[in-house]
């Protein structure tokens, strides 16, 4: 195997993307060495931007031959460190990789280079009366390739599922410097094993995607927004069967009124309504005829009659959606000025209350001095556990602190059969924590799976498992 210096390494990949898709500057190995957590420090050892599948196939081979560690880099706006380069590894950026092409209106698909931003696919399907439905707070930086990495889902889930639901095909490069194409697009392919979806939620540790066909559907028609303050949790899953009972919800999310305190405090949105509660739940449906939006109303008044529902607000516009959705979807941006310790966590939606009571206790006890920030997409069992570190706390004590208590935690999630992960992969953050979600004999069956692509570990090494 041939070790090469730094040096060597630049000239090696230059000879591959050009000169001017390489980088070793500060700020780019700063920039392109993390994503949105703040565990670890990036320090790669230089940043490769890719144009083509060859061109990954070529840095795949340069890093058997050589003993480099290559880590994928998409929108960096993971919760798991699944994108941190903190041990001199090669970044692989898939920015250049984001051309759009091959739509096909007939079978409502479109082929996306892995560095395609989320908001642009959404965009070119608007612009071609279609919709791609997958959507969350960082829809206009995240990119399909680290999506389809992490199986990201989001906001809509409820009705249009995790993105595994809308890949129609794949082109990866894997670990031993493969190009396989996945699927040939084809809805029905009962040809074998689908090795797509190893790949979909795989975190680069088996290749990297390069290329996605994606399915499209048709869009949604005048989308309506309720807004609803609730007393409990338990009535929030009141209210969620209630409205599930007479309409198709696109969308079911919680928040709690310390996460929504920290929003209105920033002005940039207002209240819903006078009535303070202890949580809040929005649905979102289609109100495409009269019927649906009597049908809402009269859900709401049952649920308020029920004392389930102390008070809401309904959109009359598209506006009015956009500003009410602003109460859900700025919580992130704006807790993260307290650095939070984030817990992405998911159980069947039926064990909601029960699962966030104990966690809560647990939590409560452990912290009294932090201050904790509930929210999530309540309707497919995701939940948020956010706890924000106080100002004169340095980061390393905060996160020791929070990480002891992240097992009585996990240990709950075990309990309820739930997943510690739930939608931000597992990374490096959660790798110590995965056997509350997969069995022993699963975990097994990963590294053999792992060991079968790539078996020389290069593709984001560390991550996700550790090959012993």
């Amino acid at each position: 195997m041939t070790q090469l210096t730094q040096d060597a390494l630049v000239e090696r990949l230059s000879a591959i993307v050009g000169e001017d898709k390489v980088r070793t500057d500060a700020d780019s190995l700063e920039t392109f060495g993390k994503d949105w957590t703040k565990i670890l420090d990036p320090k790669p050892s230089a940043i490769v931007f890719p144009k083509t599948t060859e061109q990954v196939q070529q840095i795949v081979l340069l890093a058997n031959e050589a003993g480099l560690a290559l880590v994928p880099s998409g929108g960096r706006t993971g919760l798991s460190a699944g994108a941190v380069a903190a041990n001199g590894e090669v970044v692989v950026a898939f920015d250049y990789m984001n051309q759009i092409s091959d739509f096909n209106a007939v079978d409502r698909t479109v082929k996306c280079g892995a560095g395609v931003i989320t908001e642009q696919l959404q965009q070119f399907a608007e612009d071609n009366g279609l919709f791609y439905p997958v959507d969350f707070a960082s829809s206009g930086s995240s990119q399909i390739g680290g999506n389809i990495s992490t199986n990201a889902g989001g906001i809509k889930v409820i009705r249009y599922g995790m993105t595994r639901d809308w890949v129609a095909g794949l082109t990866v490069v894997t670990g031993k410097g493969e190009i396989v194409r996945l699927n040939k697009d084809l809805l029905k392919n009962n040809t074998g094993y689908d090795m797509r979806h190893l790949f979909i939620g795989g975190e680069g540790t088996l290749g990297f995607v390069t290329e996605a066909t994606m399915r499209l559907t048709r869009p949604a028609k005048n989308l309506t927004v309720l807004v609803l303050g609730v007393p409990e949790m338990t009535a929030i899953m009141n209210v969620l069967h209630k409205f599930q009972s007479g309409l198709d919800l696109t969308a079911f999310e919680f928040f709690s009124d310390k996460a929504l305190k920290k929003v209105l405090a920033r002005g940039d949105v207002q209240a819903p309504f006078e009535t303070e509660t202890e949580y809040y739940a929005l649905l979102e449906f289609e109100a495409d005829t009269d019927d649906k939006m009597d049908v809402a109303m009269q859900l709401f008044e049952s649920c308020m009659e029920e004392g389930w529902v102390y008070d809401g607000a309904i959109s009359q516009n598209e506006t009015q959606a956009a500003n009410l959705w602003r109460l859900r979807e700025d919580i992130s941006e704006t807790i993260s000025h307290w650095t939070p310790y984030k817990n992405d966590l998911s159980v069947v939606v039926s064990k909601v209350p029960e699962f966030l009571a104990e966690v809560e206790e647990v939590v409560v006890r452990e912290y009294p001095d932090f201050e904790i920030v509930w929210f999530g997409h309540i309707g497919d069992g995701n939940l948020h556990l956010n706890i924000l570190k106080p100002d004169d706390l340095a980061k390393e004590e905060f996160f020791e602190r929070c990480g002891k208590v992240s097992k009585w935690v996990f240990e709950i999630t075990e309990k309820y059969d739930g997943s510690v992960s739930a939608e931000h992969g597992v990374g490096l953050t959660k790798k110590p924590y995965l056997h509350y979600s997969r069995s022993a004999a699963e975990i097994a069956y990963m590294k053999a799976i792992k060991a079968t692509f790539d078996p020389n570990n290069v593709m984001n090494p560390g991550k996700l498992i550790d090959m012993d």
